[in-house]
């Protein structure tokens, strides 16, 4: 049961395309920090491969064939990819789900105060962080600020090398006594991760001058006003570039790679696709680190709708060819698993551990404790990936989220499971899960990839 590293398959050509694939990946956590700037850059890309929204073929009254592709949006936030196949849709889809957002700290929506002299931006934490990792760090701002009249103002400050950027302050270490005596949890509290942004003030002003300030220079900017945080959509990330990691550039550091290392891949994977008997799907959707609620999560109406969209644009309005298409798809729900740390190995079951170099994980199950909140995936689905997997001589090995009782996780495949098609967990393993800052093997990339390709073509 042991499974061979990777890298020791691999040829000078392996070797080649691994690193052109990752440079590929790091600027696609580069140019997408957020979930909409996820889904402009995945439009961009899909545009290119020839993908077109699928409004403009409604609109055009045309019948989509097979080979047709297009992508349809949902509120800028989530998008899904869609390549009919010769077969007919009730035979079921190939589809790849991941999610694009990831942890993080969000703007709230009357944010801008001055304490003694100093300027700053009242936040409130998204997803599951560990609060101290976020102090004293680069942060930048993105986001999009939506006007009275309509105008969407889109902002990114801090990732540029002229950029200034954003720190949440720490106390120091020499006063930090009684600090140092909280737990983890309560050592930064969620009402203290407020950004610092100024310390000029105006010097005619006499109340509020360092606001007053910051106020002009946003107005200067970008004409807005303070009023229009009640309509802005602002996050605040760590800043810089994704960078190589190690002597021997076998990693990758940078934010967001839960989950968008899995968009990426089942992007990447799904662009590559040529002719197809099944039709294929590429699903990125929001707000799975919170739980898959609201109108762009996996909770909503969203997958369901484009669907019976694609039903109708193929085969004639359908409530039951919609089921049934659901219903007969197969699907690979792409999160990140736990990789198997040596520094804190006893929160890990080293058989059931997902390690780094080993190729893709397959989760049979998440959830928590008793599997709580889990998808269960059943034995002869996992028996057919097995096969697809050793057919493609994909590296893949199979794992569980850390010990029993000790924690655990879920992703969007309890949901598409509900449909009654069979899905499983698979991802890639990482390093420092849901901190500023993630780390995950180059060589798990490249093998993800040669995985998600294999299922769309022989699921």
């Amino acid at each position: 049961m042991e499974h061979q590293n990777a890298w020791l398959s691999y040829e000078k050509d392996d070797q080649e395309k691994l690193q052109v694939l990752c440079e590929k990946y790091k600027q696609y956590l580069d140019w997408g920090k957020t979930e909409r700037e996820c889904v402009r850059y995945t439009i961009r890309l899909a545009k290119e491969a020839g993908y077109r929204d699928i409004k403009e073929v409604i609109r055009n009254g045309e019948i989509l064939e097979p080979g047709d592709r297009v992508y349809v949006v949902n509120m800028e936030k989530a998008v899904a990819l869609f390549q009919i196949g010769r077969r007919g849709l009730e035979e079921g889809m190939n589809i790849l789900g991941a999610h694009i957002d990831s942890p993080r700290i969000d703007v709230k929506q009357n944010p801008l105060y001055e304490l003694d002299s100093f300027a700053y931006l009242d936040t409130h934490y998204y997803g599951g962080i560990k609060k101290y990792q976020w102090v004293t760090t680069p942060l930048a701002i993105h986001g999009t600020v939506v006007k009275k009249d309509g105008t969407a103002v889109k902002v990114c400050i801090g990732e540029q090398e002229e950029d200034p950027v954003f720190v949440i302050t720490d106390i120091l270490v020499h006063l930090s006594a009684m600090q140092m005596e909280k737990k983890a949890s309560e050592v930064i509290e969620g009402e203290k991760l407020d950004l610092l942004i100024g310390n000029c003030p105006i010097p005619e002003e006499k109340e509020d001058a360092v606001k007053k300030n910051v106020l002009r220079l946003l107005e200067e900017a970008y004409g807005i006003e303070e009023a229009d945080f009640y309509s802005a959509e602002l996050e605040i990330v760590p800043a810089g570039k994704a960078r190589d990691c190690g002597f021997d550039r076998s990693m990758i550091l940078g934010y967001g790679q839960d989950d968008r290392i899995c968009a990426f891949t089942s992007l990447e994977a799904m662009l590559a696709m040529q002719e197809t008997d099944k039709t294929l799907c590429c699903l990125l959707v929001d707000k799975e680190e919170i739980g898959s609620v609201g109108a762009t999560g996996m909770a909503s109406r969203f997958f369901e709708n484009a669907v019976a969209e694609l039903v109708a644009l193929t085969e004639g309005e359908s409530e039951l060819k919609v089921r049934r298409t659901l219903q007969n798809s197969r699907m690979l729900s792409s999160d990140v698993s736990a990789a198997y740390d040596p520094m804190f190995a006893e929160v890990f079951e080293k058989r059931s551990a997902a390690f780094f170099g080993r190729g893709m994980s397959f989760n049979k199950f998440t959830g928590s404790r008793g599997k709580n909140g889990s998808n269960d995936a059943n034995a002869e689905f996992i028996a057919d990936i097995r096969r697809i997997m050793d057919e493609a001589k994909t590296a893949y090995q199979f794992a569980e989220l850390g010990r029993v009782d000790v924690g655990g996780g879920g992703t969007i495949a309890y949901l598409t499971a509900n449909y009654g098609m069979e899905v499983i967990d698979s991802g890639v393993a990482v390093l420092n899960m849901h901190a500023p800052y993630e780390v995950s093997s180059k060589a798990d990339i490249y093998e993800a990839v040669k995985g998600y390709r294999a299922f769309l073509k022989n699921a």
